[in-house]
């Protein structure tokens, strides 16, 4: 069962605590309090969508080289006891969420309804598939914004928008390059892409997503301190570029947050940085 949870894919969850981080809330107790069980109420959600989507497509998974490895497609979990547990924790990451705030829940249950669009109908539209998957991360950050009760500047949602499409092609990218051509085995929408076709979307993203970021710094209403942290989104980026690439990775970026010693220092350092700026150069 906490396979089937996929606890390493909370760590996207935690695009939950950047509002809190670059509106200094981190500095208050009684928000990073509710932030952090945000966190859980998000992880919970999405816990209950992968139990979802792993119902929907056991068939299809038996047939991935890495899926079919899922505690549903392998048979080591039942379908019914896997959909108990879901609705145990879709239950208690709603009534949690709503006494947080009221609009916390809505987005839970927009995030929900979103999802199951996505594995009935959307996940099978190309192009409209990895757009969904970005909205995804947005609600995230947007979700820490409401929970800690501050505004959201268009900024934000661009440069998270525009690191989810980075993400996302990625993950599309890897699992065209594992499934050797065969692009009908796994997914319908895969007959759409090609690797030049990728290729050529994730520069305009990771091209867009470095200009959207360093205009951000460079034009917040605040000091040009911010600027400091352009060189480790460069280098975060530019690293998982060659993980895709050369490495043949990317299908899974949590695996890659967690594995890569390199991405995972250019994300620590990078969020000291924001916590000492706009802690002590404000």
């Amino acid at each position: 069962m906490i396979a089937q949870l996929r606890p390493k894919q909370w760590t996207k969850c935690l695009l939950i605590f950047a509002a809190p981080v670059f509106s200094e809330k981190f500095l208050e107790t009684e928000m990073m309090v509710m932030t952090i069980t945000a966190f859980f109420c998000f992880a919970f959600t999405a816990s209950t969508v992968y139990i979802i989507n792993d119902i929907m497509d056991v068939e299809k998974d038996r047939l991935h080289p890495e899926k079919s490895k899922r505690p549903i497609a392998s048979g080591a979990l039942s379908i019914r006891t896997a959909i108990s547990f879901g609705i145990l924790l879709l239950v208690l990451a709603l009534i949690t969420a709503y006494w947080i705030t009221p609009l916390f829940a809505g987005i839970l249950l927009f995030y929900l309804a979103k999802n199951i669009l996505y594995c009935i109908w959307l996940k099978h539209v190309v192009i409209i598939d990895v757009m969904v998957i970005a909205v995804g991360f947005v609600l995230r950050g947007f979700s820490g914004a409401v929970v800690v009760d501050v505004g959201v500047t268009s900024w934000f949602i661009l440069c998270t928008m525009l690191l989810a499409l980075f993400l996302a092609l990625g993950k599309r990218r890897h699992e065209l390059k594992l499934l050797n051509g065969d692009k009908a085995r796994q997914r319908k929408v895969m007959e759409h892409y090609s690797l030049e076709f990728l290729d050529q979307l994730i520069s305009i993203v990771t091209a867009a997503t470095i200009i959207t970021y360093s205009l951000y710094t460079a034009n917040t209403d605040e000091n040009a301190y911010m600027m400091w942290t352009i060189p480790f989104v460069i280098y975060g980026i530019f690293r998982y570029l060659y993980l895709v690439h050369m490495r043949q990775k990317g299908g899974s970026p949590e695996r890659v947050l967690l594995e890569d010693k390199h991405i995972l220092l250019t994300v620590i350092f990078f969020t000291i940085s924001v916590m000492f700026i706009k802690t002590f150069l404000q």
